[in-house]
This record gives C-alpha cells, sequence and structure tokens, in this order.
C-alpha cells in the first residue's frame, strides 16, 4: 500500500476495500457541498460504488497509471487526494483533492498536496504537473495558487457537475519550477 507522511498530522494512504464504509460515510456527509464541484458525486450512491471505485483505481495503481489516496488527519480519514492517470510519454499528470468541509481552512489540502508533488517530481520524475478546477470554486484555486502554479487558462464548459457545465481554470507547474522554489 502507498503512503506518504506529510507531517505530524497528516498522512496520505492508497485507499483500500476496507476504507469503503469510512469514505462513503464521509462524501454523504459532505454530499451537498461536494456536488457543486465534482461529478462524481451524485454517482456516488452506496458503500458498493465506493468499493468498486477502490478496486478499479487500486488496478490503476499497480498498473504505475494513478493513485486514488485518502487524506488521514489525526489518523481521521478526513478527504481524497491524487493523480489522474499519468501520460508517461510527456511525463505529466493532474492532481485532484477534497476535504471534509469541517476541515476546511487549516492548510491541510494545501500540505498534502506539497508532498505529493515532491513525490511526482522526485521518485516519479514527472515533467509536468496540473491542477483543474471550476472557476466558481475559490478554495480549490486557493491550493493551486498557494503552491505556486501558474493560472494557464480556462476551459469553457469543460466538465458536466449537477446538471450544469462548469468552466475549468487550467493551473500548472513544471518540475524544474517546483524544486526551484520548494
Amino acid at each position: 500500500m502507498f503512503t506518504l507522511q506529510v507531517d505530524r498530522e497528516l498522512e496520505i494512504r492508497q485507499l483500500e476495500e476496507d476504507h469503503a464504509d469510512a469514505l462513503f460515510a464521509l462524501v454523504e456527509s459532505n454530499r451537498l457541498y461536494l456536488r457543486q464541484w465534482l461529478p462524481w458525486v451524485d454517482k456516488t450512491t452506496s458503500v458498493q460504488n465506493v468499493r468498486e471505485y477502490i478496486r478499479n483505481t487500486a488496478a490503476g495503481f499497480d498498473r504505475n497509471e494513478q493513485l486514488s489516496a485518502g487524506i488521514w488527519y489525526h489518523d481521521r480519514l478526513c478527504g481524497g487526494l491524487g493523480w489522474h492517470k499519468i501520460d508517461w510519454n510527456s511525463r505529466k499528470t493532474s492532481l485532484g483533492y477534497w476535504l471534509d468541509q469541517a476541515l476546511q481552512g487549516r492548510g491541510i489540502v494545501t500540505r498534502c498536496c506539497r508532498r505529493l508533488i515532491d513525490h511526482l517530481t522526485g521518485a516519479l520524475a514527472l515533467h509536468r504537473i496540473e491542477i483543474h478546477c471550476a472557476t466558481g470554486n475559490g478554495r480549490s484555486c486557493a491550493v493551486a495558487k498557494r503552491l505556486g502554479f501558474e493560472r494557464e487558462g480556462v476551459l469553457r464548459e469543460a466538465e458536466w457537475v449537477n446538471d450544469r457545465f462548469l468552466d475549468l481554470v487550467v493551473w500548472g507547474m513544471l518540475a524544474r519550477e517546483w524544486q526551484r522554489t520548494n
């Protein structure tokens, strides 16, 4: 199982089927907030959906393509983080993240992303990392800004979420920029 210690409070752990109940409960308790921004929320209707998701993403991790991990804060599952399918030819990927609304504003996602980017640009030697987030999702965009990502543009009506199309901001970071600033 993939794990990264972030600091004394935080750990990133690859999701396993044993986490399905806790993850579904976390999604349920944050459903109204999350469904504003994330297309998968309305399709996550049962613990079985979560188990299938975990199985599928674990297979992707085994193929060295992606990671779906949980964020553990004081040893409690409180959100999700990972990288989407890696383009090994161009050595790039994108990050996704979400957090229990009650824990936002504590730097949790920023600290976890920082540690994950260190891994992606170091151990995996990726050249480019992207973050795509809805233009109206101020908290998600603020994470990218705090990490020093460059706002590269907007993909108009690029994602169908909660019965509407959302514009997505594309944020980019090159490995050499990351190493220079971190």
